[in-house]
């Protein structure tokens, strides 16, 4: 299937997010779509420049076990990605209070960090987050950064790490080794 073809049907789509965990479409084999670690999207080895096709493109994205797929009602391509499809890349408070704290990732989702949200801390010590269905998000380092600025040492499981809270949740950003 090419590119120019998918992008047609996906426009016909409505908008906001496409019941993508409800379709089952026939597998149509792969496309060299990859997305990099740094959340540049790129097919047959030239990066995309249009945002507008980014967020049209990941707005059908979808995992199932390990693979990512682009599909819709009747077709279903597999694509790469080499770490995590996006990137949390601003965050905001909510409240005065600072108790419930908004993430942004690089195609504009927008969510409230909470228990339906978590994140993680991932073997090689960077973080990541659910964004929507089980589609991840890499904490991006300048955000990382501003909340370790905002975190506090708290005591976990009988170790300092760097935590706060959203939504009642807390959230660690790493343990402190002495």
């Amino acid at each position: 299937m090419s590119l120019e073809k998918l992008v047609e049907q996906l426009k016909q789509q409505e908008k906001g997010y496409p019941p993508v965990e409800s379709w089952d479409p026939v597998y149509c084999g792969e496309m060299d779509l990859i997305i990099k670690a740094n959340g540049d999207w790129y097919y047959g080895g030239t990066i995309f420049k249009r945002m507008s096709l980014v967020k049209l493109l990941a707005s059908v994205l979808k995992k199932e076990t390990n693979e990512y797929f682009l599909v819709t009602p009747v077709e279903k391509i597999k694509i790469q990605v080499e770490k995590h499809p996006l990137i949390i890349t601003q965050w905001r408070w909510l409240d005065e209070q600072r108790t419930t704290m908004q993430l942004t990732t690089n195609v504009d989702d927008e969510f409230i960090l909470d228990a339906e949200h978590p994140v993680s801390l991932e073997a090689d010590g960077g973080l990541s987050v659910i964004v929507r269905r089980n589609l991840t998000a890499v904490i991006h380092r300048n955000v990382y950064y501003q909340w370790v600025e905002l975190a506090k040492e708290t005591e976990v499981n009988g170790k300092t790490a760097m935590t706060f809270n959203s939504t009642d949740q807390c959230i660690n950003l790493g343990f402190i080794t002495e």
